[in-house]
């Protein structure tokens, strides 16, 4: 019984990401492809565009790690409910 509640909740996690993922194509600005934004940095022929690159790229896993963090804990929240 245990192992199919976890595995319930792990398909709710999943669906979960599936749906936030989604969301990033539907936004005002989509969000672009890795290939997008390094033609674009070679295109602008900017010095500090890969360096502000990584940095986007880092702030947005970040962001989607404390998303997926929060729900992992609204989850476990209601398992004691």
């Amino acid at each position: 019984m245990k192992s199919q509640l976890n595995l319930n909740k792990m398909k709710q996690v999943k669906e979960y990401i599936n749906n936030e993922l989604s969301k990033l194509e539907r936004g005002i600005v989509a969000t672009p492809t890795e290939e997008y934004l390094d033609e674009f940095a070679v295109t602008n022929g900017g010095s500090n565009d890969f360096l502000l690159m990584q940095l986007a790229k880092n702030y947005g896993y970040k962001l989607a790690l404390l998303n997926v963090e929060n729900e992992i804990a609204i989850l476990n929240a209601e398992k004691y409910e």
